[in-house]
């Protein structure tokens, strides 16, 4: 059929060109787009058809390279890229801004009580916990026992830190004890995302040649995914966490702030929100989505079995996750 659409577009990638920032940058807004969030699950299974039945020969008629670049988009918005299975909603990227806008809006907003603090920390961490679980790189399960044992250590973790901050905010300016709840999370980040990939650390994940042959597991590659991941967390929060406590700093001196301080909430979760729009993409593009470690960084063992099986691969390619 003349009309029909060409088998030779390479939706096992991205759209944009990923060695550039730009180009992951638009991915990337692509991804986190919080519409996403909002589609049926007929649109995502629709999506899902699509983009399988295309990988495997087949084109649904009258379908065009934009219909067909929009459904894998929304495929890889909802489904894990290694399992291929439906992710739980809140934890999809496409959730970040309008969870974390919630979440970090009020984190920002009542940080000066204890309990308040220990409340929102909790709500956080739970939140990430999810996020970290569904965006894990790799097909390898992970047990409940071991999910347990990261969620209360990572949970745990970034309560002691948030409160100890606290303590020692006490003792200086106001507008210190604002940036408590950034401390608190660039910490907890450093702690939740580990143990939440503990697994991963322990046994590694997989690795492919440049036409994604699988070669083996890594724990190397997994560390540097994983701070990557650890990276671009702490990124994500830095516009959103500590933009809207200097305006809220000033704002909360106004005397319309005085007379209306209901407005308080709904101001800061909305700057939170314009500033996680732009931060959540920008920082998921720091780094290749598809990462890549040379050969001689790898553990001695799977640079032997490689040297065997595949011995003109210098570099190897992975999912560091998100």
């Amino acid at each position: 059929m003349s009309g029909e659409l060409s088998l030779s577009i390479n939706i096992k990638e991205p759209r944009w060109d990923q060695a550039t920032f730009m180009g992951r940058a638009k991915h990337f807004f692509m991804v986190t787009d919080p519409r996403n969030v909002l589609l049926s699950p007929e649109t995502l299974e629709e999506a899902r058809v699509i983009v399988e039945s295309y990988r495997a020969g087949t084109v649904k008629p009258g379908l065009t390279e934009d219909e067909l670049w929009r459904a894998k988009y929304i495929y890889d918005s909802a489904f894990h890229p290694d399992t291929g299975e439906k992710m739980f909603v809140i934890g999809r990227m496409s959730a970040q801004v309008p969870m974390n806008m919630s979440i970090t809006g009020c984190m920002l907003t009542f940080y000066r009580t204890t309990p308040a603090v220990v409340f929102w920390q909790w709500v956080n961490q739970s939140f990430n916990a999810v996020v970290n679980y569904t965006n894990r790189s790799g097909d390898a399960p992970i047990t409940v026992n071991q999910l347990g044992a990261a969620y209360v250590s990572a949970t745990t973790g970034a309560v002691v830190t948030a409160l100890g901050l606290k303590s020692l905010a006490s003792r200086l300016p106001p507008i210190v004890s604002r940036f408590v709840p950034f401390a608190a999370v660039a910490a907890a980040n450093c702690i939740n995302i580990p143990f939440m990939r503990q697994r991963e650390l322990k046994y590694g994940i997989p690795v492919t040649d440049e036409n994604g042959n699988r070669l083996g597991e890594s724990v190397s590659a997994a560390q540097q995914a994983i701070v990557q991941v650890v990276v671009s967390r702490i990124g994500m929060a830095v516009p959103a966490m500590a933009i809207p406590p200097v305006i809220m700093n000033a704002l909360e001196k106004k005397a319309f702030m005085k007379r209306f301080p209901v407005l308080n909430a709904p101001i800061q979760v909305g700057l939170v929100g314009l500033c996680l729009v732009f931060a959540t993409p920008l920082c998921c593009a720091l780094f290749p989505q598809k990462s890549s470690m040379s050969v001689s960084r790898l553990e001695a063992d799977l640079q032997e079995k490689i040297r065997e099986t595949s011995p003109h691969t210098t570099t190897v390619y992975f999912n560091k996750g998100l």
